[in-house]
């Protein structure tokens, strides 16, 4: 592990991209986005969303190239949707995506110590569970670092779809709006991905913390838009409450007028939620170093 570079929330800097493959075996190919620039600076990894069975490492480039542009190095990844493999093949491709981040970080500039990651709606689910449980998933080795961890220094949720079971009831009752795709596919997608409500409840954040199971509670900061009709409304709520009363570090910033995704539009509530993410990552560092 190597020291954590000071990040200026403020800063602006140039920044380059490179496309690679992170992950290979027989035929699959995981591709990757990495946003770097002369270092060292602290690494995020980015998990896209798309109701587990669709999406694009680049559907939040805006704010990639925002946070990266901070003094962030940024990699974004791809992954096993529900299309290819249901739960846990993504998960299994996340951990391995975040240990062979820190097993590469030199290579972009970016140190191994203090990785968090984002992940946006679906993407925060599992980016949530994933550092709720880093060692359950961290099952495909990485032969040239087999010792590393999956641990996060913290997770970042972009209008995570925190409660699987209780979205999925809300598609149930016909609840949901979505501009992006109907309800049927909203449903067929939990179930293509969980296999079905067991699994919905099995691979919860929320039901985890319910159930009083032992797990890292890593700091954590959801941002979201009250006007979101594809999440159940309050349920950032209760798993805030539930996450600090379990003992870990989480803040909430809602968003007034604000749709799903809402950091994809121009605007101040995009503009202040960016300020938000880049703050919080900036004290969750500040405090890691000073732990050093």
């Amino acid at each position: 592990m190597n020291a954590i570079p000071a990040y200026d929330p403020n800063a602006s800097y140039e920044v380059h991209y490179q496309d690679m493959v992170y992950r290979r075996e027989g035929e699959l190919a995981l591709p990757v986005r990495v946003y770097q620039r002369d270092g060292p600076f602290p690494a995020l990894l980015d998990v896209h969303g798309g109701a587990w069975g669709a999406g694009d490492p680049l559907q939040n480039a805006e704010s990639q190239s925002a946070l990266a542009a901070s003094g962030l190095v940024v990699a974004a990844i791809d992954f096993r949707s529900s299309a290819m493999a249901p739960h846990p093949a993504a998960m299994e491709d996340i951990s391995y995506a975040v240990r062979w981040l820190k097993a590469h970080a030199a290579d972009f500039n970016a140190t191994s110590s203090g990785l968090g990651a984002v992940g946006w709606s679906s993407g925060g689910h599992q980016v949530m569970l994933g550092a709720m449980r880093p060692r359950l998933y961290a099952t495909l080795p990485l032969p040239d670092a087999p010792d590393i961890d999956a641990n996060l220094a913290y997770a970042v949720l972009g209008w995570p779809v925190i409660d699987p079971a209780a979205r999925h009831r809300l598609a149930l009752e016909g609840n949901l709006r979505s501009r992006e795709r109907g309800v049927s596919d909203f449903i067929e997608r939990h179930y293509a991905y969980f296999g079905d409500e067991a699994g919905m409840e099995e691979a919860n954040p929320q039901r985890i913390l319910d159930r009083a199971e032992l797990v890292e509670l890593p700091p954590v900061l959801i941002i979201q838009g009250s006007a979101d009709e594809q999440l159940p409304r309050m349920m950032a709520e209760r798993f805030v409450e539930s996450y600090s009363l379990a003992g870990g570090a989480i803040e909430l910033g809602k968003y007034p007028g604000s749709p799903h995704g809402f950091l994809r539009e121009p605007g101040p509530n995009a503009d202040r939620g960016l300020t938000q993410i880049k703050s919080f990552i900036a004290r969750r560092l500040s405090e890691l170093r000073e732990s050093d």
